[in-house]
């Protein structure tokens, strides 16, 4: 076995990928990230058994969000980028030792290394990596919360680059390592860790949603346009709205278009971004299409965060820029400033040499049903449920992906009863946002509440409809929940939704390989955590 990863949805034979990654990622690449995540560890026990102050930690802090991040699926494959973040690591961890007289650290806590080839003998030992915990159910548990503390990472890190922090985030993520590390924790403890992981994670998922509301204005209800036109263009992916505007900013009087690719849509979504004349529209579908679309796009490709598929082409590679937590060898990679500005001209000067985009699509998808949205038409939605013209909710929020298995979501959509409706965010929409499912009344049978970073507004809806029909539980709310997951940011939403005390969840199309069997009984006894079976028998069951 030269690698073992099973973070993700589409992980091999649903066990684990152990010669290469579904993803694409290579055995050295897939270890070396283990070893990054190996030091965050080290560095979290430092800070706990030191009663370190968070709020003195500074660029630590900061740098901790990195280095999750960036071992998310589909975000870094760029084995040198990830080398240069553990030397970093190594020498804040260095610096702290220094200060501080700790005994019996644990190795990750200590090990030196410095050259690849050091990093690479380390991250092959037993010490490191998912299969150095022996006990099945408490190594479930321990990735369980760690994939959470990615996802987290994730908008903990999108909020920091508006300029909004937490130092409680931080403060919980070096807790929540540290305690991976902790063999004195029985599996009891480590659930309501996982719990603990789920709160902290709707304090991130606030924090994001405050950060870019207050910077952006609130979401609205908005017609994006799919169809093209004839000038060159950039396509930006990803989820960061910072790098979105630093862009649109940057092409505004060039003649360069800008679209959006798979989860930046919802960037369309915000007041602040509708004043550029180039913000053309979305390309495309989710992100496992880029491996066709791309070709098609004809411009560079900027990739902000997460959900790169390697290019098939050295032409297509040869387009790609990455900026923050993403990278790919041989793509250019932007670099930001001292004061955070990422200068974008080459990638613009870039797109005016190349052909404007083939036109793959035409029409509107309408979206921007954010919390704030919603509730501006709680009235009328409220009406509709008392009249019997909406009859259920259905949350299909999450992630798309490859499998041909989640076709079963476009099948769900279509043949729900015209009298429900479902609220999305995330790439899970692309399934369905697409098909002409009508409308009650003048509310959408989808209302897409945007990235997969708003998950957060779907909670807040469903807090808000209880607090309107005046229920004790939110399980009494005529909201079923069929999710699609994908990778760790999907976890973190899960662990949000658990900790809201939200029950009876499916999730599909499969559920997570890092769930042994004790652990997934614990989540089906006691939270009612279900896969998904026929679209027929699911119709049955959530609308019986």
């Amino acid at each position: 076995m030269s690698m073992f990863c099973y973070q993700c949805q589409e992980t091999a034979k649903n066990q684990g990928c152990t010669v290469v990654g579904v993803c694409g990622k290579k055995e050295d690449v897939a270890n070396i990230q283990d070893l990054l995540i190996y030091t965050t560890k080290g560095i979290s026990e430092i800070v706990k058994k030191g009663n370190l102050d968070v709020k003195e930690l500074g660029g630590l802090n900061h740098e901790m969000l990195t280095s999750l991040f960036m071992t998310i699926t589909n975000a870094n494959f760029d084995r040198e980028a990830i080398e240069n973040q553990i030397r970093k690591m190594i020498s804040y961890r260095d610096e702290l030792l220094k200060d501080l007289n700790l005994e019996n650290l644990h190795d990750s806590a200590t090990f030196k290394v410095s050259t690849s080839e050091e990093m690479e003998e380390k991250a092959n030992s037993d010490e490191v990596g998912v299969l150095a915990t022996e006990n099945e159910d408490v190594r479930s548990l321990r990735e369980l919360i760690t994939y959470g503390l990615k996802g987290m990472a994730a908008y903990a890190d999108h909020a920091l680059n508006i300029g909004k922090e937490d130092p409680e985030i931080y403060e919980f993520v070096y807790e929540a390592l540290a305690k991976s590390l902790d063999d004195t924790l029985s599996a009891d403890d480590l659930v309501a860790l996982t719990l603990k992981t789920g709160e902290y994670g709707v304090k991130a998922m606030a924090l994001l949603d405050e950060a870019n509301t207050s910077k952006y204005g609130n979401p609205e209800i908005t017609e994006v346009n799919i169809g093209v036109r004839n000038n060159p263009a950039i396509l930006i992916s990803g989820h960061d709205l910072v790098d979105l505007e630093m862009l649109l900013e940057q092409t505004k009087g060039t003649g360069v278009d800008v679209y959006t690719h798979g989860e930046m849509l919802p960037g369309h979504y915000y007041p602040a971004f509708k004043k550029y004349d180039n913000f053309v529209g979305n390309y495309g579908g989710s992100w496992w299409k880029q491996t066709t679309e791309f070709k098609t796009f004809n411009g560079p490709i900027l990739f902000t965060t997460n959900c790169i598929v390697p290019p098939k082409s050295d032409e297509v590679q040869s387009r790609i820029y990455t900026t923050g937590s993403a990278g790919f060898p041989g793509c250019d990679h932007i670099v930001p400033d001292e004061k955070g500005h990422k200068d974008f001209s080459k990638i613009i000067e870039h797109a005016k040499n190349l052909d404007a985009p083939e036109e793959i699509e035409t029409g509107k998808i309408v979206g921007g049903f954010a919390h704030n949205q919603v509730v501006e038409l709680a009235d009328k939605v409220v009406d509709a449920v008392k009249s019997g013209a909406i009859k259920k909710f259905f949350v299909m929020a999450g992630c798309d992906g490859r499998m041909k298995s989640r076709e079963y979501y476009t099948e769900f959509a279509e043949k729900l009863p015209e009298d429900t409706v479902i609220l999305t965010a995330g790439c899970a929409k692309y399934r369905y946002n697409k098909l002409n499912l009508g409308d009650i009344g003048g509310i959408p049978r989808v209302l897409d509440a945007g990235q997969c970073n708003d998950s957060y507004s779907l909670a807040v809806i469903a807090l808000k409809l209880k607090e309107i029909f005046e229920l004790n539980d939110i399980n009494d709310l005529p909201i079923a929940y069929n999710i699609a997951w994908y990778e760790q940011k999907a976890v973190i939403v899960l662990l949000a939704l658990l900790y809201l005390g939200v029950k009876d969840i499916h999730l599909g199309p499969t559920l997570p390989a890092f769930l042994s069997e004790n652990v997934a009984n614990v989540l089906v006894d006691k939270f009612g955590i279900a896969g998904i079976g026929t679209v027929e028998d699911d119709l049955k069951l959530f609308l019986g």
